[in-house]
């Protein structure tokens, strides 16, 4: 598999490739999408801060049960 990585902007949906990897690329592609100045982990432990998950049954551990070695 070839990769290159380049950055553009999103035109009407469309990503133009830059005209020096063109030829590189004319048929099918696999294409992975990174949106800058998005950091999804962050915004899911915040999301979960805000909006804990109920777990039935759930019960913390104690101190010593954190410590415990087994």
């Amino acid at each position: 598999m070839d990769a290159i990585e380049f950055e553009a902007m999103i035109k009407n949906g469309t990503i133009e490739i830059p005209e020096v990897y063109r030829d590189r690329f004319k048929a099918r592609v696999r294409v992975i999408l990174l949106a800058e100045g998005h950091n999804t982990s962050a915004n899911l432990i915040d999301q979960l801060l805000e909006h804990p998950v109920k777990v039935t049954g759930f019960k913390p551990l104690t101190r010593e049960e954190t410590h415990e070695r087994r």
